[in-house]
């Protein structure tokens, strides 16, 4: 196991049913590593251990003027010192190795189960939830991984260092044998309450985080509406509940440290005091008393090790268990899928709202909620609906899969069906870097950069990010800030649809691509779209009227169902329904416009009773 193994082929599967158990898997697969780090934790506490028989040896033998055995202490004491010193160099090298090997497996265990279930992730487990998963919980889960062999190390050292006092000298080794079990186990009753007191903490500062961030985030408007104060209020209330959290985390920290402290403290005041009654009473040497003396003092060097395992333990455990619950989410269906890894072609189909949008054609949808809109897109990705709730439906499986040229898209390999199948969601991210490396995804060659950006309208995209970006001569040399932060809502958009264009897949579904962008620039994104996509299926979202003038057929689903098909214009007169998602038209106006219309039936209905009666007395009269 080398740092330059990674990333691995394969991080493996994790064992996800609880926390403790992720960690033994974590370790188990890292057993390589342990055994090489324990082997040199021995080496490295061992020789510290030694010294104190060595400085006994020469202090006896400067008592007994005997230069021959004060040289073996000195050769013993320089044997010690390189292996000190070569035991603490291997043990903090393969020490960090264990702790990095591990984190980086995590992340790549994270970043395998986030690219499996795509958007569906953050609508089981919260954004920043997993943020904090795979930033600060990884730290800590690596951190116990690679404290477990260094307290392995103390541990045996402990034994070993007590055993072999008590046959050295057993009147005082039985002191310190009895002694240190008490100082191991003396904290443990304190962990539980400064682990739930870090946990608090952790939870309160993550909150402040979140606060810290939705502000900067939506600093324009905050500063539009005047609520700067307010959320700077609401931030200092935060900071302050994490300052007082954190005082109250480091009391019972600083108490367990006091322990840790004061107990051997106590030890070595019993050792010396019983010592020196042995010494004067000629039942002890002079050297003895001071090799029991020092192995006492050295014993608080490893004993460090049992506190510092007790704290990654209790900061790792809830880590792991967030990791774990993360890594044990599951696709609805099996990524590997039952087909070759072909991209088939033809009319994509949903069996479960009737929407059917032609090969090759523009089709838009128009769905009144935009929850059910985005959740329809993703199922026409091929991202399967999550497990539970009612499995069928009167005509069939709730869950059916959506079917691309008569091939279901649940039957085909992950990567074939999102080849086929790209949906852009209405909150699309960039990520930071060039524009050329914003533009380097996976792509059929067909569409240019220029071409993409031409029909997303992206000219004063360009002219703002040469203009931001110093000594950038070629457009897609400028930068790109985090998130895209630096630009406007509308310029994230159409970059974004940009990047989707560019990718050429067989069907692209666009998830109300324009809603940030003006009515001038709109129509010219959709003829621009229209145009690119030229015998390519695309699916949008949308109830912008610019952008279902230009659809070559129009879908309302209603309800979870397919209601009505047509014309933009033709629904606009003829369902209710798409006129109210359309036109904004509230049950108010609607009905006012109904009552007008039947006053106008009736008021018609009422002249053309009198016209006829005029007409009967003119002929009566004649």
């Amino acid at each position: 196991m080398q740092i330059q193994d990674l990333p691995y082929p394969d991080p493996g599967v994790p064992d996800a049913r609880s926390g403790p158990r992720f960690l033994w898997w974590l370790g188990r697969n890292q057993l390589g590593g342990q055994f090489k780090s324990l082997a040199w934790g021995l080496l490295h506490f061992l020789t510290v251990s030694a010294l104190p028989f060595c400085v006994g040896l020469a202090v006896q033998a400067v008592v007994d003027r005997s230069g021959t055995r004060l040289a073996l202490a000195g050769a013993l004491m320089a044997v010690c010192g390189a292996g000190i010193a070569l035991g603490e160099l291997m043990l903090h090298r393969t020490a960090v190795t264990n702790w990095i090997t591990a984190a980086a497996r995590v992340q790549q265990l994270l970043a395998r189960k986030t690219a499996l279930l795509g958007s569906a992730l953050t609508r089981r487990v919260a954004a920043g939830e997993i943020v904090s998963v795979s930033t600060g919980d990884v730290e800590r889960i690596g951190w116990f991984v690679e404290g477990v062999s260094r307290f392995s190390a103390a541990a045996v050292t402990v034994v070993v260092v007590c055993v072999t006092l008590v046959a050295y000298q057993p009147a005082l080794g039985v002191i310190v044998a009895v002694g240190v079990p008490v100082l191991a186990v003396a904290v443990l009753p304190l962990l539980p309450r400064a682990t739930r007191r870090a946990d608090f903490q952790r939870e309160r500062a993550g909150r402040a985080t979140e606060l810290a961030s939705d502000t900067v985030a939506g600093l324009r408007v905050l500063r539009g509406i005047g609520g700067e104060e307010l959320f700077l209020d609401r931030y200092r209330r935060a900071s302050q509940e994490v300052r007082r959290a954190a005082v109250r985390s480091a009391r019972m920290w600083s108490v367990i440290s006091a322990i840790q402290v004061l107990l051997p403290g106590l030890l070595m005041i019993a050792v010396v005091w019983r010592g020196v009654q042995l010494a004067g009473e000629g039942r002890i040497t002079v050297g003895e008393l001071v090799t029991v003396y020092s192995a006492v003092m050295l014993l608080s060097y490893p004993l460090r090790h049992f506190e510092e395992i007790a704290m990654a333990y209790s900061f790792s455990r809830p880590a792991a268990r967030r990791a774990a619950r993360v890594l044990s989410l599951e696709r609805a269906v099996d990524s590997g899928g039952s087909r070759a890894a072909e991209v088939p072609g033809g009319d994509l189909y949903d069996p479960v709202t009737g929407l059917l949008a032609p090969a090759g054609r523009f089709t838009a949808v128009v769905c009144g909620d935009p929850d059910a809109a985005g959740l329809l897109a993703e199922r026409l990705g091929g991202h399967a609906s999550e497990p539970g709730g009612k499995d069928r439906t009167e005509d069939g499986p709730k869950n059916a899969s959506v079917v691309l040229g008569g091939v279901p898209l649940d039957e085909l390999p992950l990567d074939c069906a999102r080849t086929a199948v790209l949906v852009q969601d209405k909150d699309p991210v960039l990520l930071s870097g060039s524009l050329r490396d914003l533009f380097d995804v996976p792509a059929s060659g067909l569409v240019s950069a220029e071409a993409a950006l031409s029909a997303a309208q992206c000219g004063d995209v360009l002219d703002a990010l040469t203009q931001g970006s110093l000594g950038a001569e070629d457009p897609m040399d400028a930068r790109v800030t985090e998130r895209g932060r630096s630009l406007s809502g509308g310029q994230r958009q159409r970059l974004a649809l940009a990047r989707s264009l560019i990718t050429d897949p067989e069907v692209l579904v666009l998830d109300e691509p324009t809603s940030a962008v003006d009515s001038h620039t709109e129509a010219r994104i959709a003829d621009g779209v229209r145009s690119l996509r030229a015998g390519r299926t695309t699916v949008v979202f949308t109830s912008s009227p610019l952008l279902l003038d230009h659809a070559d057929r129009v879908v309302l689903v209603h309800e979870g169902e397919v209601v009505a098909v047509g014309a933009h214009r033709e629904l606009v007169r003829a369902e209710p329904r798409y006129r109210a998602v359309v036109t904004r038209e509230t049950e108010e106006e609607a009905a006012a416009e109904a009552a007008d219309r039947t006053a106008l039936g009736a008021v018609t209905a009422t002249d053309k009773a009198v016209l006829d009666g005029v007409l009967e007395e003119i002929e009566e009269t004649a």
